[in-house]
């Protein structure tokens, strides 16, 4: 069974701005790709876990979703990080459907397509949300961090917050 790290896209690997949809508005936040090098290091798969209601809201189509994550996926490949996959919601939340989180949903659909063992895997979200849609999946380290939307700490399930993806060196993975 493979050990994944699910990783949210706006917030944890880019900075958000809010219905990102445009590759020159795309910016990495910062030591994002040596920590995705180190996470692949480790043995661990990545796959992209994003909720992308501005699809469903209207603001960006489908087809320019899957543009700015091709340019996304072609890039990290350039820096030999290999992303197993991307899963993402087009719904806005309105549509009540099993994807967005903090349901499930897109975790569930991953671990039926990849036998992921959810027990050994991580996930990294920039909302609650994240955290709880993962917990609910069964994968029991989470990492909530705050370079991306306002969080409540105090309030905050997860099993880590950090500043950003750059901190996954503290800890053992």
């Amino acid at each position: 069974m493979k050990k994944i790290f699910f990783i949210d896209r706006d917030g944890v690997i880019n900075k958000e701005i809010g219905y990102l949809h445009e590759i020159e508005r795309f910016v990495f936040i910062d030591g994002v790709i040596e920590s995705l090098q180190y996470i692949q290091g480790k043995g661990y798969q990545i796959i992209v876990i994003t909720n992308q209601s501005g699809i469903g809201r209207g603001l960006y189509s489908i087809d320019q979703f899957h543009e700015l994550n091709d340019w996304m996926i072609a890039y990290l490949e350039s820096k030999k990080i290999y992303l197993l996959d991307v899963f993402y919601c087009p719904h806005s939340p309105e549509e009540d459907c099993m994807c967005r989180k903090p349901k499930p949903g897109l975790y569930e659909n991953a671990q039926k397509r990849y036998k992921i063992d959810m027990a050994n895997s991580w996930s990294i979200g920039d909302k609650e949300t994240d955290i709880i849609a993962a917990q609910k999946a069964g994968v029991k380290n989470t990492i909530l961090v705050r370079s991306g939307h306002e969080i409540d700490e105090e309030q905050s399930n997860a099993d880590y917050i950090f500043d950003s993806l750059k901190n996954i060196y503290s800890i053992e993975i």
